[in-house]
């Protein structure tokens, strides 16, 4: 369960991805969080925090051990989740656009991942808001 940031500079505070054990769906327990992105100081470039997690769907990569997950201006970032202490296993920061697309008002001039979708052979197809499509390859 991702916990969309929405707040420029970490004003809310730091957002957070969470694994949710939904096996009695009356009763959704947290089990585990995600590591927070901590390779550079991602709360000075803007919004920083989860943005988005590619789904377990039919016709897509499939996992219950691997988490792909957007992190606004943090790129895309891959998380075992085997254990109770999920740990990242890859990354990949996307560099700063040339120029903004966003249109909305006082937008930093940053990497802005959005969305990713994961084929069965680990094409990653990751949008940006200002910088388009990247296609990445996960060999893990």
């Amino acid at each position: 369960m991702a916990d969309e940031a929405n707040a420029k500079n970490a004003k809310k505070g730091t957002f957070h991805t969470f694994v949710v054990d939904v096996r009695a769906p009356g009763n959704p327990v947290p089990i585990a969080t995600l590591p927070t992105p901590a390779d550079r100081d991602y709360c000075s470039l803007g919004v920083f925090g989860p943005h988005n997690l590619h789904e377990n769907r039919p016709g897509s990569f499939r996992s219950e051990e691997i988490i792909f997950a957007t992190y606004n201006n943090a790129g895309v970032r891959v998380f075992d989740i085997k254990t109770h202490l999920p740990e990242e296993i890859a990354s990949w920061i996307p560099p700063a656009p040339k120029r903004l697309i966003d249109p909305r008002p006082n937008i930093s001039l940053a990497a802005k991942t959005c969305d990713a979708y994961v084929t069965p052979e680990g094409l990653m197809y990751v949008s940006d808001w200002n910088a388009g499509m990247h296609v990445l390859q996960y060999e893990g």
